[in-house]
């Protein structure tokens, strides 16, 4: 782009939000314009605000922006919101009606009737739903819960070459998906924690909406069943989930992974920045994916599936692994903004 679009942060100082500023601090489309965060970090600046635990340095003209406080009175055209999901929804919705198209990592409108809840290469189509938003002059767009993000992306080649009737997964999260400081380490250390809230609820439900058919400018529900259980495990980055299928037609394995591996969307064509070349990966090695090795594929924005085999209940089972907090959280936001770019929706 010959100019590059201003981009305010919401919920800067967060875990989402640093994951935020590291990916777009050197965008070739978007400009950080403002960070904007808690009225106890507002007025600070940002390398005082936040406690910065990424792996790369915070560059000194971000460290040096003064947080602002999140009231919509900065100028931009675009924000992208890593805040919490107890304040998010009113300040997004002002944001929105201050002219802001608002791109939420937060789960509080993504099952509002005319939010896309978009995940690019699977359901770009249903950006049309911001036709009839009345938040304003703006937009809102979701993207789905981390854990649900690494399953549709394994899903969609299979659903549309064969049929998904029935899915039973079990995740094994990382830390950073529990945000900062997240879970005490006194109760991770040597420990995995069977249970995280609201998660196995999210991982039922969202996939239903992402692959729902847009009729007459409503999404009408897929028909899948989803059973998910969901734990916390001692890894930093990148969920694990152990999925079997119930496919709508018979399939060989290498049919499958032939779907997987063949698979492109809209944003492998239009070249978006964060896109990644290629989707999915298939992995033939039997211990693979493991979270060290592949939770940065393509960017961080891969979905990596191994351990292809028959299921003795359902049909097949197999085993995969995404980056939470890239494709999962701030970058699937940033390429659900590249996208609308491309499209000319913002």
């Amino acid at each position: 782009m010959e100019t590059k679009i201003p981009v305010v942060i919401l919920g800067a100082t967060g875990s989402v939000g640093q994951k935020f500023v590291e990916l777009l601090k050197d965008h070739p489309w978007f400009e950080i314009a403002a960070l904007c965060a808690s009225e106890r970090s507002a007025g600070k600046p940002y390398k005082e605000a936040a406690n910065w635990f990424q792996s790369s340095e915070l560059p000194e003209r971000i460290g040096r922006m003064i947080v602002q406080p999140c009231d919509a009175s900065v100028v931009g055209r675009l924000a992208f919101s890593g805040l919490d999901a107890e304040v998010a929804g009113p300040i997004e919705q002002a944001y929105a009606k201050a002219g802001y198209t608002v791109v939420s990592n937060s789960k509080n409108h993504r099952h509002h009737p005319d939010v896309p809840l978009l995940v690019p290469e699977i359901n770009a189509s249903h950006l049309e739903l911001i036709q009839g938003q009345q938040f304003g002059e703006g937009k809102i767009i979701t993207n789905p819960n981390c854990s649900t993000i690494g399953l549709v992306m394994a899903l969609k080649p299979l659903v549309d070459a064969f049929g998904v009737r029935e899915v039973s997964v079990v995740t094994m999260q990382a830390l950073s998906g529990g945000g900062y400081p997240g879970v005490s380490s006194l109760d991770i250390v040597d420990n995995a924690v069977p249970y995280i809230g609201g998660e196995e609820e999210k991982m039922e439900k969202e996939p239903l909406k992402i692959f729902g058919d847009l009729i007459n400018g409503q999404v009408e529900p897929a028909v899948m069943n989803i059973s998910a259980t969901c734990n916390r495990v001692a890894v930093i980055d990148g969920h694990m989930e152990c999925v079997s299928v119930r496919l709508g037609r018979s399939a060989s394995a290498q049919q499958i992974i032939e779907a997987w591996e063949d698979y492109r969307a809209e944003p492998q064509e239009m070249g978006l920045p964060m896109a990644p070349e290629q989707p999915v990966h298939y992995h033939r090695e039997d211990n693979y994916p493991q979270p060290r090795k592949h939770r940065m594929l393509d960017k961080g924005m891969a979905v990596s599936i191994g351990r292809l085999r028959p299921c003795s209940i359902l049909d097949w089972k197999f085993t995969l692994l995404s980056h939470n907090t890239i494709r999962g959280a701030a970058g699937g936001a940033i390429l659900n903004a590249e996208l609308m770019a491309e499209m000319g929706l913002l």
